[in-house]
């Protein structure tokens, strides 16, 4: 019998998978998402090029568009790491015509956002059509992402458009954009995925006898030269990994396909005059007679290829080639020359693509994702956090010299809390939260996609930072300079402290066992979200981080009761809810354990002779026995400048008195 509730999990987690193997498509859906009215409808459902139902009229067969689901097309995801399903609707000339959210599990219910306020940005999309220059060249402009969900309407807009841009140029013959086989490098040599060629030094210096300075007479390679095409999925996907793979079809623009060359040696494929004139001159393709020089627009520099079996080049470039100058899919060359003096030494390689990468239709790229977009309009605000960053480096890194002036040590910290919870805070709302750390872990077991967790970049740098920071110095990095929720407690019990409001000193052993609560709370949410998210959300509104920090207290009258007896608890027990209650200093506990270094400096007389460090920590992380709980310590430096204090360590006042 106990088993029961193990295999009712397992069966309700099967329901919700088996719930995405198929979208489904009703007629009076279609005629409302094209925007055709109650015409008789053809609804046809195919597999190639794209999955989609291709929807025509019952009397002429005249095709009116297509519609096609984003979980069938792209395998979409959300913030939640869970699948995010949205039907695109685009018409014979390529407008979106509609688009209907039909499944997702987003938190975005609990920071005050309805589901019909994210139905309202999805139909928002309607009446776009695709330019030629990517999201630039769009006809109509695309909705901005709702602010407080700004990952997941992010990703909402990413999958709307990459979808839609499938979709209106499916008809296209061109490169199979859709099919992936995982394959290495000598697998897609063998497919005939990309050419190669090598030429010698001594070839070299044959051919450029005079070249100043001269080639060198040994052996060795003077250009090792490899010419690919990367949209299709098998040869981009594999050769670059599925993340970069992403972000270069993203940012390619409309209407041109993606070349590869990369080369090693002594000579470089690109050189450097690019950099002045826009213009790759050292590289033409040609086809059929006519030549084409790659241009600086659209191109990207590579890094190494993925597989392991790929040789290390030296340089790696995709050059963005217009469709109406070269058509990649036929047979062309890449001549690459070597220019010393008057001498010229051109080098040419001739390639055409294994017949599988091509089929009869073909998507182009996505658009620039969204949170290239939003990394670039906060670059300020990045600016200021990599500032304040930096600042708390120094102050970890050299907190001895920090501590030592007591003065310094209470003004400064009083100052960064100060900044932490005010600008970090309520103006840039760069708030950790446990829901974050579930999305995380739903990611990684789901399949990781950065682009997602890209889309808030303070909160991106932030994780980046703390994540750091628990290896060296614990939780306390965040928790205890970091936190914005955390500052605003500190900040509140020192007011509380200086117009008398006494303390209440918590006996250490109920102490101890509160602590429990915390941890439990924390697993309850991480268990709970892999049965029912919106459960879990729900119960991870324990967090008081939403009224406080990100609706800036501006929310029912619950939400904000249950945040004022928070901080009334605070003013008598200060950071009585980081103590207890936070299932995000939970979650950062337990990696916690991880830390290499050890920071704090103890004595041996400390907790057997001396306890005053004990009585003096605010949050009650030194036992009675001396010892820093790194679990429950927020690096406040508190200890560390009694430590360093003469006229206050006991150990330091004796040996004082003893000189």
């Amino acid at each position: 019998m106990k088993s029961l509730p193990v295999l009712a999990v397992i069966a309700s987690l099967c329901c919700a998978v088996s719930a995405w193997a198929e979208t489904r498509l009703e007629a009076n859906q279609a005629a409302r998402l094209l925007d055709i009215g109650n015409a008789e409808l053809v609804i046809d459902k195919r597999a190639e090029p794209v999955p989609a139902w291709h929807v025509a009229t019952l009397g002429d067969g005249r095709v009116l568009g297509k519609i096609a689901s984003t979980w069938e097309v792209l395998q979409s995801t959300g913030y939640s790491g869970k699948p995010l399903d949205i039907l695109v609707a685009v018409d014979d000339a390529g407008h979106i015509t509609g688009a209907a959210l039909i499944q997702h599990a987003e938190p975005i219910l609990t920071l005050g956002i309805s589901d019909q306020d994210i139905a309202d940005y999805v139909d928002g999309f309607a009446g776009l059509r695709m330019g030629a220059e990517g999201m630039e060249g769009m006809e109509g402009d695309a909705p901005d992402v709702i602010s407080r969900a700004t990952v997941s309407t992010g990703v909402i807009r990413d999958s709307i458009l990459h979808t839609a841009r499938i979709l209106a140029q499916s008809r296209r013959s061109g490169l199979d954009r859709t099919s992936y086989q995982p394959a290495n490098w000598a697998v897609l040599a063998q497919m005939g995925a990309f050419a190669t060629r090598n030429i010698a030094l001594r070839a070299a210096r044959t051919a450029l006898p005079d070249a100043r300075p001269p080639i060198p007479d040994k052996d060795g390679t003077f250009l090792e030269l490899w010419v690919s095409v990367l949209d299709p999925p098998t040869i981009g996907h594999n050769l670059l990994g599925p993340a970069p793979f992403r972000r270069a079809m993203a940012a390619l623009p409309a209407n041109h396909d993606a070349l590869l060359v990369a080369s090693r040696g002594l000579h470089s494929h690109r050189g450097t005059a690019w950099r002045r004139s826009g213009v790759f001159d050292r590289v033409t393709l040609e086809q059929n007679g006519q030549q084409y020089v790659p241009q600086s627009e659209g191109y990207q520099r590579l890094t190494q290829f993925e597989p392991s079996d790929a040789p290390e080049v030296k340089e790696a470039s995709l050059f963005a080639i217009p469709r109406d100058r070269i058509d990649l899919t036929r047979p062309f060359s890449v001549t690459v020359t070597a220019t010393r003096g008057e001498m010229t030494f051109p080098i040419s390689l001739p390639f055409a693509l294994g017949n599988r990468f091509v089929i009869p239709a073909a998507e182009p790229p996505a658009p620039r994702p969204a949170w290239h977009a939003a990394w670039e309009q906060k670059t300020p605000a990045l600016l200021g956090l990599a500032a304040l960053l930096s600042a708390l480096t120094l102050i970890l890194f050299f907190q001895d010299a920090f501590v030592r002036r007591p003065h310094l040590w209470r003004w400064g910290r009083m100052a960064f809390l100060l900044v932490t919870f005010v600008w970090l805070g309520l103006i840039l709302g760069a708030q950790l939260s446990v829901v974050q750390v579930v999305a995380f872990v739903h990611a990684l077991l789901g399949g990781f996609k950065w682009d997602v967790f890209l889309m808030e970049p303070l909160v991106f740098v932030l994780w980046g930072f703390t994540a750091l920071g628990l290896l060296f110095w614990g939780r306390g990095v965040f928790c205890g300079w970091l936190c914005p929720f955390g500052a605003l407690q500190e900040l509140s019990n020192q007011v509380a402290r200086r117009l008398g409001i006494p303390q209440i000193a918590v006996p250490h052993a109920l102490h101890e066992r509160l602590w429990v609560i915390k941890y439990t709370l924390f697993l309850a949410i991480l268990g709970l979200s892999f049965y029912a998210m919106s459960s879990a959300l729900v119960l991870a509104e324990a967090e008081p981080f939403k009224t406080a920090i990100s609706l800036r207290f501006m929310r029912a009258w619950p939400f904000l009761l249950f945040v004022g007896v928070i901080l009334l608890a605070g003013l008598f027990i200060e950071r009585t809810y980081c103590r207890y209650l936070c299932p995000l200093g939970a979650a950062l506990a337990i990696p916690a354990k991880l830390k290499i270094f050890d920071w704090l400096h103890r004595r041996p007389q400390c907790g057997r002779e001396c306890r005053l460090c004990e009585q003096h920590c605010t949050v009650g992380a030194i036992d009675p026995l001396g010892r820093i709980n790194p679990n429950e310590c927020i690096l406040c430096l508190r200890c560390q400048m009694i430590f360093h204090e003469p006229n206050t360590c006991t150990v330091l006042k004796r040996r004082n008195r003893a000189a």
